[in-house]
């Protein structure tokens, strides 16, 4: 089964948020460089971005089955493979519904109270809600691994 066209709009992401981060960097790099000055805005950017970069990378080796975990247990007892990938799928459904559900309510907090970035001034709430819709982007590319998976569509060795 090829993986790689599934999760293409967390590749996309992820390909945006590197390409962008590496030409401001370089940018601030090369006016610092020339000018003893640099761009106030690039580690704002550039942190917003890395969130994005790994959210959207951990999507997508969530949907290629390339994330670590101990398959030790499950090559021992191949008898309690499912109930071991619904265990692994349940406790990823746990961390990542509470990254889900407070990364909602801090974005929700901060679109209320109207808070702004220290470095632009820009909405807070613009950068914390990419945190709850890559959670839920995340859960939806685990339950097409977990069912993947079950089916035998996907191995579990690379």
């Amino acid at each position: 089964m090829n993986n790689r066209q599934d999760a293409r709009l967390e590749r996309v992401l992820a390909t945006l948020a590197l390409v962008i981060i590496s030409l401001i960097s370089l940018a601030n790099v090369v006016v610092r460089y020339f000018t003893d000055a640099s761009f106030a805005f690039t580690e704002e950017i550039s942190v917003f971005l890395l969130v994005i970069l790994t959210f959207a990378g951990a999507s997508v080796a969530m949907r290629s089955n390339r994330h670590i975990r101990i398959g030790f247990a499950e090559r021992m007892f191949p008898r309690l493979r499912t109930p071991l990938i619904l265990l692994q799928w349940l406790a990823s459904v746990l961390v990542l519904g509470m990254v889900l559900w407070y990364g909602g309510q801090f974005a929700l907090e901060e679109y209320q109270w109207e808070s702004e970035s220290p470095g632009l001034g820009l909405p807070n709430w613009w950068y914390v809600v990419w945190l709850p819709l890559l959670a839920l982007m995340m859960l939806v590319r685990l339950t097409q691994m977990t069912i993947d998976r079950l089916r035998g569509r996907l191995t579990d060795e690379p």
